[in-house]
């Protein structure tokens, strides 16, 4: 098969793409000492673990399932940055990973012991109280944000056994907005760093984008490592695939309106939830903006949310039932977050070859809708 073939709504990840990434990011590895690895809230698909495993040093995990992913399929260090520990996963936990980090001194007082007593490597996720992030809900440092320890509420009584310090700024980001954070966390925590074995500098690095600048990148990291003595960590998950993968869709009507709106097999609020979340609004192979072509659509999902719309685009030709359409940069936070609202069925999962054939490695069906629900 190709992309054009597949049976839709599909997620096409390309290999080539994704090995330009890895390449990249390998790079950064080498010219800086750095260890990178891959955030699995973004982006957890066991079909090319081995690929990225290759490349990379590891995982940071957010959760005991993505641990045990990230132990089970990828391999190297596995980091655990939890908001907060369940005493009923924690043992489970321990057992998969390397790193720990705590995301306030309670839980510090409450689960380092158990950590330590297990040979980890344990940390504290700090909050330098500096917002790079224009959105509200992704930005980890906005006001009354509940991710790090400010320095008012640091207690450097309680940093024995503590090796490391973790921080995270940043959403889609270039290398000067770190630049900046690096500022802000040392003006409220240089005087802890000498004290640190490691420091992980979170994700949000847009280190694959075609303006990233990766010679001030490797600049910051070697500056900061060399100065403090310190390993860094980076853990970006959107760079590893960003630009990598498709969602296929496919116009199941046209219905009349201001303008026409094309209702699709792929829905927005099921299969491309950022979309909403963040908002925005994803590029289309061969479409254009609205009015720039000649024919304007509002590309639609087929669920009953009246707000299940992708946005408004404009092509060449009219939109016909059957038509397919190829939504751009759907590896990342698409597979990880899409669920089965209105019993939709999730999209199968493709890999593509750099001679443009294509595999599904997952499809989907009643089962898993029913199952995640008995």
């Amino acid at each position: 098969m190709n992309r054009h073939d597949v049976p839709t709504p599909c997620y096409v990840v390309s290999l080539p793409a994704l090995d330009r990434n890895l390449e990249v990011l390998g790079s950064v590895q080498k010219r800086t000492g750095c260890r990178i690895l891959l955030a699995l809230k973004a982006f957890a698909m066991p079909a090319v673990a081995g690929r990225i495993s290759a490349a990379l040093s590891g995982t940071s995990a957010s959760s005991l399932h993505e641990a045990r992913l990230g132990k089970e399929c990828f391999g190297g260090e596995v980091h655990a940055c939890v908001t907060a520990y369940r005493d009923d996963e924690y043992d489970g936990l321990l057992s998969l990973v390397e790193h720990v980090v705590f995301n306030s001194f309670s839980q510090w007082e409450r689960f380092g012991p158990r950590a330590l007593s297990a040979g980890k490597r344990c940390g504290i996720r700090i909050n330098p109280e500096h917002s790079e992030v224009e959105v509200p809900i992704y930005d980890p440092c906005g006001p009354g944000s509940r991710l790090g320890v400010r320095r008012r509420h640091f207690r450097e009584e309680l940093l024995d056994g503590v090796s490391g310090l973790h921080f995270h700024t940043l959403c889609e980001k270039n290398a000067d907005a770190l630049s900046r954070t690096l500022s802000a966390v040392e003006a409220r925590f240089g005087d802890l760093i000498p004290r640190m074995e490691w420091v992980n500098f979170g994700g949000g690095h847009h280190i694959t984008r075609p303006d990233y600048d990766l010679d001030l990148l490797c600049s910051l990291v070697t500056g900061f490592s060399e100065k403090y003595g310190v390993t860094v960590y980076l853990e970006p998950g959107e760079a590893v695939a960003l630009n990598a993968g498709i969602l296929t869709a496919t116009v199941l009507d046209v219905v009349p309106g201001d303008p026409d709106v094309a209702i699709l097999d792929a829905s927005a609020a099921a299969h491309m939830p950022d979309v909403l979340e963040m908002p925005y609004r994803p590029e289309v192979m061969g479409a254009g903006k609205p009015g720039e072509k000649s024919h304007t659509y509002r590309l639609a999902g087929c669920t009953c949310l009246s707000g299940d719309v992708i946005g408004l685009y404009s092509f060449d030709r009219p939109l016909a039932v059957g038509d397919r359409l190829f939504f751009g940069d759907m590896a990342i936070y698409t597979m990880v977050k899409n669920n089965t609202f209105n019993g939709l069925r999730l999209p199968s999962i493709a890999v593509e070859e750099a001679d443009g054939s294509v595999s599904v490695v997952r499809s989907f069906g009643y089962g898993d809708y029913k199952n995640r629900l008995s």
